[in-house]
Parts: structure tokens; sequence; C-alpha cells
């Protein structure tokens, strides 16, 4: 029998788990294959990031509220319960570090296939943006495991 909670759960936690994964797998891979220092692996290593991030994130970040909000009606949550509230500030404020990254990853794709094609060495902004990249991904990331608490803790602050 179809029980419409459980599949909201389901694919609430689905996606959350694809979109904490995906950023993960692809902090690392980007980092992995940009700290080589090889262009070819590098040229690899951002086509990968933008790709997984099209693929996986990008619907992910799209049905984790549908389904945030779908569960707050069915379950009879209030729409300005604390927890609600501050994890939806949190979701905010990564998608607010998301956007530049998919902007830079992009940036850096373009870049490091250019200098492939050329010859040409990484230009220093080629380094700004990898650094910009690297450090956005910090407060995105420690936000994610603060929502996931207080999905978990529903605490009544």
């Amino acid at each position: 029998m179809f029980d419409t909670i459980t599949f909201l759960k389901w694919l609430h936690i689905i996606s959350s788990t694809v979109l904490f994964g995906t950023g993960l797998g692809t902090a690392f891979h980007g980092l992995a294959s940009n700290m080589r220092g090889d262009l070819r692996a590098i040229v690899a290593g951002n086509k990968n990031v933008v790709l997984a991030d099209w693929i996986f994130t990008a619907p992910a970040v799209i049905i984790q509220p549908a389904t945030g909000v779908a569960l707050m009606l069915e379950e009879g949550w209030p729409f300005d319960t604390h927890w609600i509230l501050a994890s939806v500030a949190l979701y905010i404020f990564v998608g607010a570090c998301w956007l530049p990254v998919v902007w830079l990853q992009m940036q850096m794709a373009r870049i490091a296939e250019d200098c492939l094609t050329t010859g040409a060495l990484l230009p220093p902004q080629y380094k700004r943006y990898f650094w910009w990249w690297f450090a956005l991904g910090w407060p995105a990331f420690i936000s994610m495991l603060v929502i996931f608490w207080l999905m978990v803790a529903k605490p009544d602050f």
C-alpha cells in the first residue's frame, strides 16, 4: 500500500544524500585533480565536477525544498517552526555558496581546457578561482551537517 509520508521522507533522504554525497565527491575529485598539477587531470577533473553538478546536484537542489514543504504540510508542521526556519536559512546560505561555486567550476574548466589546447600554463586567475572554490565549500559543507542535525533532532528552541 502507498504511504505518502513514508515516500516523501524516503525521497527527501535520498535527495539529501545525493546532494551531500555529490558535494563531497566533487570536492574530493576537484581538489585531488588540481593538487596533482597535471593539466590533463585538471581538465578531466573539472569537466567531471561540472557534469556531476548538472546531473546530480541540480535535481537534488530542487527536490529537497519540494519534498520538505510537502512533508511539512503532510506532517502538520507550521511554517514558523524554529528548526524548520533555521534549516531553510541554512539551505539558502548553502545555495548562496553553491551558485558562485558552479560559476567558478565552469570558468576553471574553460580556462584549463584553453591552457591544454594552447600549451599555456594555468594563469594566476585560475588559482584564485580554485581557492575561492575551495573556500566556499567549507561553510556549505558545515551548514549541510547542521541541517542534517536539525532534521533529525528537531530541537525546540
